[in-house]
């Protein structure tokens, strides 16, 4: 590998790393009430919400209560970053 693909590879590692860590963050701070309407929630519902609502609009809560979007959410991103270092690897 070159200095360069590892530096691009390792920069997409550590994004894929950061938003995973908000969507974690985003999770946790909806057992907190009032969590989720503070500076820091706002800002992280307006990054992570728009991700996460693509599966809520395919996957209904189960039992009405219980979403496992998130969890879902987690390994297509997961399935994403390693795709999309494979590409990178192969193009460079």
């Amino acid at each position: 590998m070159s200095s360069l693909e590892v530096t691009i590879v390792e920069y997409v590692q550590y994004l894929f790393q950061i938003y995973w860590w908000l969507v974690i963050i985003y999770v946790l701070m909806s057992w907190v009430p009032n969590v989720r309407s503070s500076f820091i929630g706002e800002i992280i519902g307006k990054i992570v919400e728009p991700y996460l609502s693509i599966f809520r609009r395919i996957i209904p809560p189960i039992g009405g209560v219980l979403d496992i979007t998130p969890i879902v959410a987690l390994f297509v991103l997961e399935f994403v970053r390693i795709g999309l270092i494979t590409v990178i690897t192969y193009i460079l």
